[in-house]
């Protein structure tokens, strides 16, 4: 029986090896070199499990690993040491940690040549860290104490498509052109709840998504959107837009599919683009709609229900402003695509 069942636990450990890609001495050295404060799973040894252990500094990690769990710690360092064998890795989890720049060892970063993840969010650092890896796909440094940027800190990574640094402590010439240079295929850029008082410059113009909510931005430049054509998902919420720094046309983009412009200052409906599908204006000060001011069509043209130019808009929030009911018939003659009105 017990030959039976060595047998047995040795057909299951060569399945799970097979089942990882991984060949069966590789599967057992991953095992056997698992770091006896964290859990690497048979069935997926890929994958290291360190999250929540009150960890002060990262445990020597298996060479086979490629995907590392080191959330929830204190660790305060990454050492070139503990990652010397990390060159596989693919997804790093470091979040609610208490690293800091100088913590970030020079080429414990870059030596993770196939890194494609790198989370990095609510930890003590002042700047982006710099010899990223250039195979990063996704970045998020959010809630951190970032106010810096270095010149050339994104220079050769063009594979990121992901840059989260939301909730740091980012100024206007923080954000700018020589700090960004790099990032040729970036899609989404988060901004959000930093310090900024006027629009970024230097975006790729690859940008798909850019949410700036939560800032003091009281102006966008007349000819902003020009540089960026694939915008498609624009968020300035709970910053300091009035009528006045908002150009007429200045939304009127092609791409835009989803705006929101939530507790603003706005008094008036800005101009919206014909493709335009989500449009979020709570939370303003505006008394009035007037559905031919911003209106994106002409009358001749909605005249013809078979045109492709009618608005494509379908949700429209208004609530937390001070417009009376009803909804005025050349609103809903306009937006004849319009699902959902909140007011």
């Amino acid at each position: 029986m017990s030959l039976l069942l060595g047998v047995f636990s040795a057909f299951c450990l060569l399945g799970a090896a097979q089942g990882q890609d991984m060949p069966y001495e590789d599967y057992m050295a991953q095992l056997r070199a698992c770091p006896r404060e964290c859990h690497c799973p048979r069935h997926f040894p890929n994958a290291v499990y360190c999250d929540n252990r009150g960890l002060k500094h990262i445990p020597k990690i298996p060479p086979h690993t490629l995907y590392l769990y080191l959330q929830n710690n204190l660790v305060e360092a990454l050492s070139t040491e503990a990652l010397i064998n990390a060159t596989q890795l693919r997804w790093l989890n470091i979040n609610r940690n208490r690293v800091t720049d100088e913590g970030v060892e020079a080429g414990a970063l870059g030596a993770m040549s196939q890194l494609l993840h790198l989370y990095m969010s609510d930890n003590l650092l002042t700047s982006v860290p710099a010899g990223l890896p250039h195979s990063l796909e996704q970045l998020q440094l959010s809630r951190n104490r970032i106010s810096k940027i270095p010149a050339g800190v994104f220079s050769g990574m063009g594979q990121l498509n992901l840059l989260d640094l939301q909730g740091n402590k980012l100024l206007d010439d923080a954000v700018m052109e020589g700090s960004l240079k790099g990032l040729d295929g970036l899609v989404q850029m988060n901004l959000a709840k930093n310090q900024l008082s006027s629009m970024p410059t230097g975006l790729p113009p690859s940008t798909t998504q850019l949410f700036l909510d939560g800032n003091a931005i009281e102006k966008i430049p007349s000819e902003y959107f020009k540089g960026l054509p694939k915008v498609a998902f624009l968020r300035l919420n709970r910053n300091k837009l009035s009528n006045g720094g908002v150009p007429a046309n200045v939304f009127n983009m092609s791409s835009i599919l989803e705006l929101q412009l939530s507790h603003n200052q706005l008094t008036e409906v800005p101009f919206i683009a014909r493709g335009l599908e989500h449009l979020y204006l709570d939370h303003n000060r505006i008394k009035s709609l007037n559905g031919s001011n911003f209106c994106p069509v002409s009358t001749e043209a909605l005249e013809d229900y078979a045109n492709d130019s009618a608005p494509k808009l379908r949700y429209l929030r208004l609530d937390g402003n001070d417009i009376p009911p009803p909804i005025p018939r050349d609103v809903v003659t306009c937006f004849r695509l319009l699902r959902s009105i909140v007011i």
